[in-house]
């Protein structure tokens, strides 16, 4: 069991997709109570404070601060498995609004 929560708020380094190199980036846990109780890995979407540019399977967070987030932020349909050691932070928890509304975007964004 990884001890973390679907809807928490973590500080990860996040792979970029082409292979090289990796940024700490905050990324909402999205996977789910009975997947953590199998594994060692989170499955986790990117945030972003790029609002200005949303892309299909994003979502713009209305109660960021709240969150734990510096910045106004979008939860990205960048999707990683990662193992829980490359986790620096908790910084927070989605509200329950945001946290619907990102799970409708990425259920749409995977043909769900």
């Amino acid at each position: 069991m990884t001890g973390y929560n679907r809807g928490e708020i973590v500080l990860v380094e996040f792979g970029f997709s082409e292979g090289h190199g990796s940024k700490k980036r905050p990324a909402l846990i999205i996977s789910s109570p009975p997947y953590h109780a199998s594994r060692k890995e989170l499955i986790v979407a990117a945030i972003t404070s790029n609002v200005r540019r949303l892309l299909f399977g994003d979502t713009k967070l209305e109660q960021w601060k709240t969150a734990g987030l510096l910045f106004p932020s979008v939860v990205t349909g960048i999707i990683r498995t990662i193992k829980t050691d490359l986790i620096t932070r908790r910084l927070g928890i989605l509200a329950r609004l945001d946290l619907q509304k990102v799970h409708q975007h990425l259920r749409s964004a995977l043909g769900f």
